[in-house]
């Protein structure tokens, strides 16, 4: 079976973004560069876990090999939405960080979920898994990024998970326009 790896070294754009209303969100990673548009999706956990290790690479980085980290960015940079049309290639499995110390860049790698992956979610852990087949045979979406690159991606993420529903002030879950059962409130509506 063939697979395909969506590599861009660099960019022109690399974003995480949203489709939907809060609460019906679908989470994608969009990479653009080359007359190539290419979207992934993940989930809402994967963006903010992917935010928050690209933070503690950049700072092993600057420790380990004395990479000059810019700052944050004080205005928002790129804030517009994802580019269209937002066709899916993959729903990633897997994400993968690294830092290549030679160019001083970051690289992203974004793997599809396997078939038993999938397996997995859809059978509820039920299903025997075969764990000796190679990740080499799933597409891929790799991107090499500038530390300040890897900045702008790092706070941009964050705002696009933060603007998701508001949390329960109670039990932290989100709340609905209609609001919840609150399991603080023995299940009343909150």
């Amino acid at each position: 079976m063939t697979h395909q790896v969506h590599a861009f070294e660099p960019p022109e754009r690399f974003v995480a973004g949203t489709v939907g209303p809060p609460g019906e969100r679908t989470f994608f990673l969009q990479a653009r560069g080359g007359g190539r548009l290419v979207s992934v999706a993940l989930e809402k956990v994967q963006v903010s876990l992917l935010a928050e290790k690209l933070e503690e690479l950049l700072t092993e980085a600057h420790r380990r090999f004395g990479v000059e980290l810019p700052e944050p960015p004080p205005v928002t940079s790129d804030n517009e939405p994802l580019d269209t049309p937002v066709d899916e290639e993959f729903r990633v499995g897997t994400l993968g960080l690294a830092f290549d110390v030679d160019t001083a860049t970051v690289v992203i790698e974004a793997i599809a979920a396997g078939e038993a992956e999938a397996e997995v979610e859809l059978a509820g852990g039920e299903e025997e898994i075969d764990e000796e087949e190679p990740d080499d045979d799933l597409d891929r979406l790799r991107v090499r990024l500038t530390p300040q690159a890897a900045r702008e991606f790092i706070e941009r993420a964050r705002r696009v998970v933060a603007a998701g529903r508001p949390p329960c002030p109670l039990c932290g879950q989100p709340l609905d326009p209609a609001g919840h059962l609150c399991p603080r409130h023995n299940g009343y509506h909150r």
